[in-house]
């Protein structure tokens, strides 16, 4: 079969948005808590605590967004929630109100389409929470609920609250919080098809799927591809699988996963002994052991070859996450790591995303701390923000860097330089992730004219040419990177 995937998210920068954390509105709204006793906004962030982010704030945001060359953003949950998170989904159908609501919402995706930002939302399907009304009305009416076959109920009585009572139903991750859903139930199964097209129809770009490995039920994501791409078949469907992704990369399920099997090796080999394994050991990737440019180079060229290429150019590649400690934080504050990895993420193919604040040296570690609010201008590393300004620029501006073809040129000692080429368009990228300057010697015979233009970072460049080979030496000064336009 010919795999489709949306072209929109071969040229997208995504931009991860937590939205209690974000933005607070500066303007007065209608709206509820204009009192709110908030926690403080640059103090920790607490498992429980709101600090009031909202969508108004990020409205008046934008224009930050776009100038950073954002042209995506995908935001973790919205909907109404007894959580800071909101993976407790209260109601599918209602954004919270503490967000600004669904008049909030309309606003801001109309305010980030006209500026040809696409917008995906963050779908929590596999589980509800205690507060969603289906399971509500379950513990208020016990076996009589006419919803009772929307849950997988063990038994009875049920205890949502006490840990000295069995749950008598399952809850995700034993969590009697979070109640799953019985997708085995025709009802609940169209009722989650009928949410995703719901929103869709309001004017939303994707879907990014919450645990969906944990949904088993046979040909459930393959009838959501369906009823989401005959809505809008450029949506783009993206899941959260950490490992190999084949499974569900097929074609027939989803356009791509977040990429953690690029963020593990590439934050091992730009980060390396200086990884604070404790930031790490919890998560689901592994950024450890250290990796040198060799072994860095065989785990690329395998996760290259795992999926289609329609499929590899429609990845969501990422460095953190709300779910993992930030880079910054697990290399123990080593900006060299952050700017070396950054340069990795936006030269590989797949759609970069993200995580908001990283592009001005937040830290944070494993959550809730990763969940910081953005800082006060005063407070940014301007060096990692003109690292991502610059990086995120080029990738706009060469389609080598976005959908040409990706090929290892050299990986030796914590040496590694790759060529991105779409035609005639042709860069190679080097990183030296040592802690000395280091030589390379390449044969460049393949490509069509010499290195010419230092496009980004600092190297002395060296061109000899005889006969048909044609030889490329590249001195990399220590723990950084460069980008060479060729032709």
């Amino acid at each position: 079969m010919q795999i489709q995937t949306p072209d929109w998210v071969k040229h997208a920068v995504f931009y991860q948005i937590f939205p209690d954390r974000f933005a607070r509105s500066k303007q007065p709204h209608k709206r509820l808590l204009h009192e709110a006793r908030w926690e403080d906004w640059e103090a920790m962030p607490t498992l429980q605590g709101y600090k009031g982010g909202d969508l108004w704030g990020i409205i008046e945001e934008l224009d930050y967004i776009q100038d950073l060359g954002i042209n995506a953003v995908y935001f973790t949950p919205i909907f109404q929630s007894a959580s800071n998170h909101r993976y407790h989904t209260h109601d599918y159908y209602q954004v919270d109100p503490l967000l600004g609501g669904n008049e909030a919402f309309k606003e801001l995706l109309d305010a980030a389409h006209q500026r040809n930002i696409k917008v995906v939302l963050d779908g929590v399907f596999n589980h509800s929470s205690r507060g969603f009304f289906f399971f509500h009305d379950v513990l208020e009416n016990g076996p009589h609920s006419p919803w009772v076959n929307w849950f997988k109920i063990e038994g009875w009585p049920l205890a949502p609250y006490t840990g000295e009572l069995p749950a008598n139903y399952v809850g995700w991750g034993g969590n009697r919080a979070l109640p799953e859903f019985n997708h085995d139930n025709p009802e609940v199964r169209e009722y989650i098809m009928e949410i995703a097209e719901y929103w869709l129809k309001f004017g939303i770009d994707g879907w990014r799927l919450d645990v969906p490995f944990e949904i088993k039920t046979p040909g459930f994501w393959q009838e959501f591809r369906d009823r989401v791409k005959a809505v809008n078949p450029e949506a783009y469907i993206v899941g959260e699988v950490w490992g190999d992704s084949r499974e569900w990369l097929d074609g027939t399920q989803f356009d791509g996963v977040m990429n953690y099997l690029f963020a593990g090796p590439t934050i091992a080999f730009t980060a390396g002994d200086r990884v604070v394994l404790e930031q790490v050991q919890s998560r689901d990737y592994q950024p450890y052991p250290p990796l040198f440019a060799t072994e860095y180079a065989n785990k690329i060229q395998e996760l290259l070859q795992f999926y289609p290429w329609d499929i590899q150019l429609t990845q969501l590649n990422l460095l953190a996450s709300h779910d993992t400690a930030r880079l910054i934080t697990i290399a123990g504050g080593d900006k060299p790591s952050v700017e070396l990895a950054t340069l990795l993420l936006l030269t590989f193919p797949g759609a970069p995303s993200i995580y908001y604040g990283d592009e001005v040296g937040l830290p944070g570690a494993i959550d809730p701390d990763s969940r910081r609010g953005f800082p006060l201008e005063a407070n940014w590393d301007q060096e990692i923000f003109q690292t991502h300004r610059q990086l995120i620029a080029l990738r706009h501006a060469y389609p080598a860097l976005r959908t040409g073809d990706y090929q290892v040129l050299f990986a030796q000692g914590q040496l590694y330089i790759f060529a991105r080429t779409l035609g005639k368009e042709e860069l190679i990228i080097a990183v030296n992730a040592g802690t000395a300057a280091t030589t390379a010697n390449i044969n460049v015979t393949n490509l069509h004219t010499q290195p010419n233009k230092l496009l980004y970072g600092t190297a002395e460049v060296e061109w000899n040419g005889e006969g048909e080979t044609q030889q490329l030496t590249l001195t990399i000064p220590a723990r950084t990177g460069c980008i060479l336009s060729v032709g």
